[in-house]
C-alpha cells in the first residue's frame, strides 16, 4: 500500500511531457505538445500533452489522463504499478516491506510475470559475467561477434546454463511463482513433470518493450550444435505479457534516437541491432525475421513516419524488403530501401565501417520503394504476362501511399520509368483502391452482422476484445451502425475529393441516414429515496450542451470554479455574515432538495471542494487533476479538457454575477431534468396502476403539481 503523502510527491515529480516522450514522438505546438495518439490508429497528430496542467488528451479518442492515467492505459498496469513505475524513474523512495508469501500471490499476474522475466534477465546476465561456463562459452561467442562489455550491458545479454533445471532450481529458491516460468514460457515442463529451462544452454537475447519491461527472451546455440542445425535459435511464445507480433527487438534502446534522428533502420536480427548500436547508429530495430505486423508499425509511426529497410543484398534480403512495403505505405509511413553489398549483412557491414561511413553509404545508396521495386521486378524481364504482372504490383504499391501529392508524383515517375501512359495508371491505381474500400465494406458488413447474432470475431488488423488495453490501430469500427461503413483503417478515408483520381464520392463522409438515434439523456441526478437511474453519456466532451450531462456539466463548473466567490455578505442566523464559494452554494442549493448526484465521485468531489474552497491558495481544478485518487483524477481531467487552448488575454473572465448567473442556470438545469424524468415515471405508474382507484388519483394529483413546477423551471430557463 502506497501511502497518499508519496502519492502525490511521486505525481508532483512526474513530468507529463518526460513520461509521454517515452513512448510517444512529441512536437511543441504553442505552449503544448502534440504527437500521434497510442491508443487509436492516428494519422495526422491529435494527442496533445499540457505540461502547465500536466495531462494528455486525444481529441479524436478520447483517451489521456495524466502520467500516472497514461502509464495504466499504455502498459495496462495497475494504479500501484504505475506509481512504482514513476517512483523508480524519478528517484522517489516507497516504503514498502519485503513481500510475503501471501502478498507476493496477491500480486497480479501480470505483473508476476514482469517480475519473473525481469529476474530471469538478470540471472541469465549473472551466469555469463561469474559463472565458468557463462565466461567460457557465452562471454566467448559475444566476443567472437565483437561486442563490447557496455554493448552487452546495454541490451542485458546473458547466457542460460546447459544445466537444464538450474534456473527453476533457482526460481524457487528465490521465492518466485513458479506458474510464472511456465506461463511466460520460460520453461516448460519435461515427461516426469519437472520444469525445465527452455533456453539452457544458450546465448540469451532479452526483448525489452518500449516501457523497458522484459516481455520475452531469444535464444541461440552455441558451439558444435550449431553444425547442422536448422533452428539456431528459440524464441519465447506468446504470452499475456507477450506477442511476437505486436514487439520489435531494440526498440527500448533505440526509441529516443529515432525521435532524434526522425527516421528509423528495420534489419533482421539482434546482432545486426547490437552491431550498429557498438557502430554508433542507434535508430534501428528488428522484426527478427517475422513478417512486419500492423501492430509493430503503429508503434514506430508513434516515434517518426520515415524507415529505411536495411536488409543484405541476397535473395533472402531482397524479399523481405518486398515484403512489407505495401503495409508500412498503407499506414502512412515513408519508405526507402537499403541493400548492402553482397556478401554484407548489418551486423558485418557495421563491424567494418564507423558511424559517418555507415550514414554516407545509406545516404548515397538508398533508394525509395518505386525505384527499388521497379529494378527487382522488371530488370531482365521480357514476357509481356510478367511485365504486366509487375507493373500491376507497382501501381498497386503506389495506391497504398495515402498522401494524394506523393501518389500523383509517383504515378508520373512510374509513367516516365515504365513508358506506360499515365492515364492507364491513374485507372488501374484507382481500381486497386475501389478494391480496398471494398473489401474493406464487405469485411465491416461481416463484422457488424457477426455483432449482431452477438458471434463477432476479431478480423485481420484488429485486436482481441478480451484486451482491456486498446492497441495502437485497434480496429473500433465494429462498434458502428452497420449502415455506416467504418474508416478507422481505411488509408483514403481522410482525403478530400480528388477527380484526377477517384470520384468525388469515393471520399465522402459515410451517410448518416438509417443511423438509430440516440437516446434522450436521462437526468443526471436522483432524489433520496427514488430509484431513477442516470443513462451514460457514454463519451465526455467539451461542449456545454452537447456531450456532457447535466450532472458532468455542474460538476464540471465545481471543479473550474469551486473556489471563487459567488454570494458576498450573506446573513446567518446568529446575524454574522459571511460569503460563499461556487462549491459552497451548490451544495446548499442541492440539498435543500435532497438532490443528490448519481456518480459518487461527483459527491466527492462536491464534498473535497467544499471542505477546501476557502484555504487560501486552494484551486480546485489543479487540486483534482492532481488527486491521489486515480478515478476521481481522471474525472476530472475529462472534465476540464479544452481542444482549443487559449491564452490568458482570450481566456473569458468570471465576475461574481456571471458565476452566480451561470451557476444558478445550471442548477435549474438540475431541476428541469429531474421533473421531467419523475413526470415520465408518473405517466409510467399510471398506467401500471389504472385499476387502483386511490393509488391513480395519488398519481394524478403528483403528476399535475410536477407538470406546475416544470412550467416554472421552464419559464425562468426560457424555454417553452
Amino acid at each position: 500500500m502506497i501511502d497518499r503523502l508519496t502519492i502525490e510527491r511521486i505525481k508532483e515529480a512526474a513530468d507529463i511531457v518526460d513520461v509521454v516522450s517515452e513512448f510517444v514522438s512529441l512536437k511543441r505546438s504553442g505552449s503544448n505538445y502534440k504527437g500521434l495518439c497510442p491508443f487509436h490508429n492516428d494519422r495526422t497528430p491529435s494527442f496533445y500533452v499540457s505540461p502547465t496542467r500536466g495531462t494528455c488528451h486525444c481529441f479524436t479518442c478520447g483517451e489521456g489522463g495524466d502520467s500516472v492515467g497514461f502509464l495504466m492505459k499504455h502498459e495496462q498496469l495497475t494504479y500501484p504499478e504505475a506509481l512504482r513505475w514513476l517512483a523508480q524513474r524519478y528517484g522517489i523512495e516507497i516504503e514498502e516491506k519485503q513481500l510475503t508469501d501471501e502478498q507476493r500471490k496477491q500480486q497480479t499476474e501480470r505483473e508476476g510475470m514482469f517480475i519473473t522475466n525481469n529476474w530471469a534477465a538478470e540471472y541469465y546476465s549473472d551466469i555469463l559475467h561469474n559463472d565458468v561456463d557463462g565466461r567460457a562459452v557465452g562471454m566467448q561467442y559475444f566476443r567472437q561477434r565483437g561486442f563490447r562489455d557496455d554493448i552487452i550491458k546495454k541490451f542485458r545479454l546473458g547466457f542460460a546454463p546447459a544445466d537444464r533445471y538450474a534456473m527453476p532450481r533457482k526460481a524457487k529458491e528465490k521465492g518466485y511463482n513458479l506458474a510464472f516460468l511456465e506461463q511466460t514460457g520460460l520453461c516448460y515442463k519435461d515427461n516426469k513433470g519437472e520444469l525445465v529451462d527452455r533456453f539452457s544452454g544458450r546465448a540469451m537475447f532479452p526483448w525489452v518493450s518500449v516501457s523497458g519491461n522484459v516481455v520475452a527472451f531469444g535464444g541461440r546455440v552455441l558451439d558444435q550444435r550449431t553444425k547442422g542445425v536448422n533452428q539456431k535459435y528459440v524464441n519465447s511464445p506468446d504470452s499475456p505479457i507477450y506477442h511476437k507480433d505486436h514487439e520489435l527487438y531494440g526498440i527500448y534502446q533505440a526509441k529516443k534516437a529515432i525521435g532524434k534522428e526522425d527516421f528509423v533502420f528495420m534489419v533482421e536480427g539482434y546482432t545486426d541491432v547490437i552491431s550498429m548500436h557498438q557502430c554508433g547508429i542507434e535508430n534501428v530495430v528488428a522484426n527478427s525475421g517475422t513478417a512486419l505486423s500492423v501492430h509493430q508499425i503503429h508503434l514506430l509511426h508513434r516515434f517518426t513516419s520515415n524507415i529505411v529497410l536495411l536488409y543484405d543484398g541476397d535473395d533472402a534480403g531482397i524479399h523481405a524488403a518486398l515484403r512489407g512495403t505495401d503495409m508500412l505505405l498503407a499506414e502512412g509511413m515513408n519508405v526507402k530501401v537499403l541493400l548492402l553489398p553482397d556478401g554484407d549483412d548489418p551486423d558485418s557491414f557495421a563491424r567494418k565501417h564507423s558511424a559517418d561511413e555507415f550514414r554516407k553509404y545509406v545516404e548515397e545508396h538508398q533508394t525509395d520503394f518505386i525505384e527499388f521495386k521497379t529494378k527487382v521486378m522488371l530488370q531482365g524481364v521480357t514476357d509481356p504476362i510478367k511485365r504486366s504482372e509487375a507493373i500491376n504490383s507497382i501501381v498497386k504499391s503506389v495506391s497504398m501511399i495515402t498522401d494524394q501529392i506523393v501518389r500523383a508524383t509517383y504515378i508520373k515517375e512510374c509513367s516516365s520509368r515504365l513508358g506506360i501512359s499515365e492515364q492507364i495508371l491513374i485507372t488501374t491505381m484507382n481500381n486497386f483502391i475501389r478494391n480496398y474500400r471494398d473489401e474493406q465494406r464487405k469485411e465491416e458488413e461481416r463484422n457488424n452482422r457477426a455483432l449482431q447474432r452477438g458471434q463477432a470475431q476479431p478480423t485481420q488488423g484488429q485486436t482481441q476484445t478480451a484486451n482491456p488495453q486498446p492497441n495502437a490501430g485497434q480496429n473500433t469500427a465494429q462498434s458502428a451502425p452497420a449502415t455506416q461503413p467504418a474508416s478507422s483503417n481505411d488509408p483514403y478515408g481522410d482525403f478530400p475529393p480528388d477527380d484526377a483520381f477517384l470520384p468525388p464520392e469515393a471520399f465522402s463522409q459515410p451517410s448518416q441516414q438509417g443511423q438509430a438515434p440516440q437516446t434522450t439523456q436521462q437526468s443526471a441526478y436522483v432524489q433520496q429515496g427514488t430509484t431513477t437511474q442516470t443513462a451514460s453519456t457514454g463519451r465526455v466532451g467539451v461542449v456545454p450542451g452537447g456531450d456532457l450531462s447535466v450532472q458532468e456539466l455542474l460538476i464540471q463548473f465545481v471543479i473550474r470554479h469551486g473556489e471563487e466567490i459567488v454570494l458576498e455578505n450573506v446573513e446567518t442566523e446568529d446575524g454574522a455574515t459571511i460569503s460563499l464559494t461556487v462549491a459552497e452554494l451548490t451544495q446548499i442549493d442541492l440539498s435543500n432538495d435532497n438532490l443528490t448526484f448519481d456518480n459518487p465521485l461527483c459527491t466527492q468531489i462536491l464534498e473535497e471542494a467544499v471542505a477546501h474552497s476557502k484555504e487560501e491558495g486552494f484551486k480546485a481544478e489543479d487540486y483534482f487533476i492532481r488527486h491521489a485518487d486515480y478515478e476521481l483524477s481522471q474525472l476530472a481531467i475529462k472534465l476540464t479538457e479544452d481542444p482549443i487552448q487559449l491564452t490568458k488575454s482570450y481566456q473569458m473572465s468570471y465576475d461574481i454575477d456571471r458565476l452566480k448567473a451561470q451557476l444558478e442556470h445550471l442548477l435549474l438545469d438540475v431541476r428541469f431534468e429531474f421533473v421531467e424524468n419523475r413526470i415520465a415515471f408518473v405517466r409510467q405508474e399510471m398506467g401500471l396502476n389504472s385499476g387502483d382507484r386511490d393509488k391513480y388519483i395519488n398519481l394524478i394529483a403528483e403528476f399535475q403539481q410536477l407538470q406546475k413546477m416544470r412550467m416554472a423551471i421552464a419559464k425562468k430557463l426560457g424555454r417553452s
